[in-house]
């Protein structure tokens, strides 16, 4: 939450988090545990300067996704879905302006419909995971895909405590598979993320960001003072590709914009805020200059609970009570 974050924040020092959220802040996950994630880290690159666009929930992080800035929203409340849309619209406007095709697949909820009114008119652009692995397979993926877990079922994939890590593992090692062993491969770049840290503690502090807009946070009386001029913290970010560079750790700054500005450089398309104005465009993973790294890709390590559910082994137990929920992958097929 907001409080949350900002009391983690500590004095600008990351003091704050066991304060915040108790002792599950310092808990972990061995490679062990999660082996499909840390056989993707390990193998495409690994951006580990990736921030939360800014210190609050998993809505505002999913707005500046998807529109470069959070338009006032603080958090995941049903009022912050029925909230004013962002004055500049959505990246997925600027795809239908310029003809590029797009689609939100999705386990149960769409993160898309964090913009009811724009939503709407578009159930074209809405499919169920089902859909999302054929059409990897058959390499008819859309220009722009954003694939989203399911979250309410028992085997809920969303990794938020206390979700079992496990499940979400598997479904973006189902994602990441089908998109490797697809026919769109060759012409595929895949981001894989978390929409914001979920309590767990970082010892590298956000750094200022630029403001997306003049929007400022519709606070409540009594809360933290603060604004969207500071990234939130770290969160996990891989990007997988045929043109990824081998054995490279991005120190660049990122943050969620850096999706959009990725997809305006590809299209030439302007954009939407002063954030994704100014974010960085996700190249410096990527080699473009001669034959691809992964034009065959490796074979990942199976994820713990196994592609079909198979029981993880003995020491796969938790470590700490949960993860963060990601807004899942971003596939973009230029």
């Amino acid at each position: 939450s907001w409080e949350a974050s900002h009391r983690s924040l500590g004095k600008n020092d990351n003091s704050g988090f066991v304060a915040a959220c108790g002792r599950v802040a310092m808990g972990y996950f061995t490679p062990e545990q999660i082996p499909f994630y840390a056989g993707l880290a390990r193998t495409y690159p690994l951006c580990d300067r990736w921030f939360g666009s800014c210190l609050a929930q998993t809505y505002p992080n999913r707005r500046f996704l998807m529109a470069g800035t959070a338009a006032g929203i603080i958090d995941t409340t049903t009022a912050s879905v029925l909230a004013a849309p962002p004055p500049n619209g959505v990246i997925m406007e600027r795809l239908e302006a310029h003809h590029v095709s797009w689609m939100n697949y999705y386990g149960d909820v769409p993160a898309s419909f964090l913009f009811p009114a724009f939503m709407q008119s578009r159930p074209d652009h809405l499919a169920h995971m089902d859909r999302f692995y054929a059409d990897a397979a058959a390499g008819t993926l859309p220009g722009v895909s954003f694939v989203d877990p399911a979250y309410a079922r028992q085997d809920g994939e969303s990794e938020e405590n206390p979700a079992d890590i496990r499940f979400g593992e598997r479904f973006a090692a189902r994602v990441v598979n089908a998109v490797t062993k697809g026919k769109g491969w060759d012409k595929t770049v895949l981001i894989w993320c978390y929409d914001e840290h979920g309590g767990y503690y970082d010892h590298v502090v956000p750094p200022r960001a630029i403001a997306p807009d003049l929007i400022a946070p519709r606070l409540p009386d009594g809360a933290t003072p603060g604004g969207y001029d500071q990234y939130g913290f770290r969160v996990p970010a891989a990007i997988v590709s045929p043109y990824a560079r081998r054995d490279y750790v991005s120190h660049v700054v990122h943050d969620h914009t850096s999706v959009m500005k990725l997809i305006e450089t590809k299209w030439n398309l302007p954009a939407l805020t002063f954030r994704d104005a100014n974010a960085d465009d996700l190249l410096d993973a990527l080699d473009l200059s001669g034959p691809p790294a992964f034009a065959e890709p490796p074979e990942l390590p199976a994820p713990a609970l196994g592609l079909n559910g198979v029981d993880p082994p003995a020491n796969c137990g938790g470590r700490g009570a949960g993860s963060i929920p990601p807004p899942g992958a971003l596939v973009a097929a230029p």
